[in-house]
Parts: structure tokens; sequence; C-alpha cells
């Protein structure tokens, strides 16, 4: 008898623990998936405040730029939230010590002269840079510039350009660099005299050399008016495309020159973005998307996936890639053809050839092709 009873309680004993078990994981999970949990409360109050400075050893302008800002009017349903969130690049927290130094100015002052540092923390990754609450460096006589049509093709004065993050310190010397055995990116595209002045207009017996008359022939007449010229150097591409009526925005980074300030000049937009930026364009709205030289095997294979793809839903139904002087080496010719084939695009010319200004033995190649986002069914 008292051995039965001692087994009916080993086994209420047995069964009671894991019940116990069960509705401790079960209150558990309620808690943590209730909108009343201290996981919500915690993050209620840190969407609210203002006060946060997730990283102490920035300077504190990092806290009032980053940190949450709650709406004057309360709740959004355009953003569905009563917080709006400044954005920075997820790299820039990596780089603290080059970030500390780029926030620690005075408020409502004149900021730093520090366009060189600026430049490399948004390379590295850390685009789009903070906001900061001063007056940038800037010429102290500029000049009002050059009116169009004069300004699409002369030199802008030299007092219009802040040169202190440059070798060059005037456009003579840029204009004359082209002679210079120094390695210097675009060296010859301030010569507006040159190689510039017959770029995608004099016809070519390369047939890697597409001329912009024959890509819009491709189209019918008129209906390519706005696009995007990728790494776009000093402007000439968008120049030329201005004198057909067409607008083009120029994407350009400033290495040891004013790229940007000298398209400005000349009365096209510079766009101040690198190649890992998201296009800040709407999905299908753009008739052309152009790049010559920078989209080539200087970029990982995965990003230059990712670059197409955005140029594919930046481009409307029936757009145009033109992708110009491709540069990979032989053996790469595979790798680079699946790239670019894998997103979609109808190849309506495709040219492979020969770099051969170094010489056979480098086995270095282009491709130049026009690529078009079909028209029906592009999604």
């Amino acid at each position: 008898m008292d051995s039965a009873k001692s087994r009916r309680c080993s086994l209420s004993q047995s069964l009671f623990f894991p019940f116990l078990l069960f509705f401790s994981n079960l209150l558990t999970f309620y808690l943590s998936s209730s909108p009343f949990s201290p996981s919500f409360f915690s993050s209620t109050m840190t969407t609210d405040s203002v006060d946060i400075n997730p990283t102490p050893s920035l300077p504190p302008e990092f806290s009032a730029f980053t940190s949450p800002k709650p709406l004057p009017l309360g709740y959004n349903p355009n953003i569905d939230s009563s917080t709006l969130h400044p954005p920075i690049g997820l790299p820039c927290l990596q780089f603290p010590k080059e970030l500390s130094t780029y926030l620690s100015y005075t408020i409502n002052s004149s900021c730093p002269d520090d366009e060189l540092l600026a430049q490399k923390l948004l390379l590295k990754g850390c685009e789009p840079l903070p906001r900061r609450r001063c007056r940038p460096p800037s010429p102290k006589n500029f000049p009002e510039p050059s009116p169009l049509p004069q300004s699409l093709w002369s030199l802008p004065s030299d007092s219009s350009i802040h040169w202190s993050a440059y070798s060059c310190k005037n456009f003579k010397c840029l204009v004359e660099r082209k002679h210079s055995k120094a390695f210097d990116d675009c060296k010859d595209c301030f010569d507006l005299n040159g190689r510039e002045k017959t770029r995608w207009i004099t016809p070519s017996s390369n047939a890697l050399d597409f001329s912009i008359d024959e890509v819009l022939s491709l189209k019918p007449y008129g209906t390519i008016r706005i696009g995007l010229d990728i790494g776009g150097g000093s402007g000439t591409f968008a120049v030329r495309m201005k004198e057909r009526n067409i607008t083009i925005v120029t994407t350009s980074m400033n290495f040891n020159g004013p790229f940007n300030s000298f398209i400005a000049a000349r009365g096209v937009v510079p766009l101040y973005v690198s190649i890992s930026q998201r296009l800040p364009f709407f999905d299908n709205t753009l008739d052309i998307v152009h790049s010559m030289h920078v989209l080539s095997n200087w970029i990982p294979t995965k990003l230059l996936h990712f670059v197409v793809f955005d140029v594919y839903r930046v481009l409307r139904p029936g757009g145009i890639f033109w992708l110009d002087h491709f540069f990979f080496v032989e053996e790469q010719m595979e790798e680079y053809a699946k790239v670019i084939e894998s997103v979609g695009f109808e190849k309506v010319k495709w040219e492979v050839g020969r770099k051969l200004d170094r010489g056979m033995e480098m086995r270095e190649m282009y491709i130049s092709a026009v690529l078009e986002k079909p028209l029906k069914n592009s999604w």
C-alpha cells in the first residue's frame, strides 16, 4: 500500500516539474512579445529621448544629429512614426578617430578646412556623412559664373575654387598636368580644347567607341530626356547631352581636382556620391544611365552585381544603360559577362575588344554595350 502511494507521489512530482517548466516558458514568451514588456518600454524610452549618446567617445554633435528627433506634431502616418532618425553610413562608427575630427567644430561658425578627410570617410563607406552645423570653406571673392552656353566650353575663374585640397592651385596647372608622368585620375579632363572636345562626337573606326548620336538613334526621337552619368569626370558627357536638350546628372569624386565645382561651373549638375551609394533616384524614372571606365574590375564582383541591379532599378522600362569601356582582363570575361547578363537587360549593342595601349601581353579587354530594360514585363 505504502509503495503504491509512493509511486503515485513520485509520478505527480515527475509531472509537476515539466508542467512548471512549460508554463514558465509560456509566460516568458508572452511577456517578451507583449506591447507592455520591459523591452517595449526600453525601446519606447530610447526612441523618444533626444539626449542619447550611443558613442560617448565621439563629440556631442554626433549625438545631436543622429539621436531620434520627436516630430513637433506627433505621429505622422506617412512615416508611421512619431520620430525621425537622421541617417549616417553604417561604417561611420568603424572610424571613430576620423569621425570625431570631422565632427569637431564650433556650431554656427566656419567648418574646418577638411575636404580630404570628408572624402576619405565617404569612400570608406561613411556615406551619407553626418550633417554639420557650420559653414563650408569657400573662395573669398567668388565671381559670377559664365553665362550659358559660354560656360559649357570655357574654364571657370581660378577665384571660383577653394584650392587647399588639391596639388594644383589654378586651372592652368590642371590643364597642363596631362603632360606629367605622375598618376592623377582623369588627367586630361580639364583640357576642354583637347580630347574632351571630341569625346562621343567624332566618328571612330574602333567598334568599342559608340557616339552619342549613334546611341540616341536606337530609341524614338525625343524619348531620351533625362539620365545619369556615373563617374563622369569633368562633365563633358552631360554637356554634350545638354546640347541635345537632354538633362544629365553627373556623379564624380574630387580626386586631386575640383571635379564637382568644375562640373557645376560648366552649367550641368554634379552629384557627390560614391559608387557604393544607392542611386538617389526613384524606381523606373530615368531614360538613360551612362558609365565610362568607372564600372570595371576594380569593383568587387558582388558589389558590381548590386550596382548593375541598381541601374536597372532607376531606369524606366525601355530605358538604356550605356556601359562604355568596361575594363577587365581576358580571364575574367565569363565572370563579368554573367554578372551583367543576369540582371535582365536586353542586349541592343555588345562589343568586346582588346585594350592595346600597354601591349597584347597584358591581356586587357573592354566591353562596350547598350543594354535596354525591357519595355514590357520588366519586373
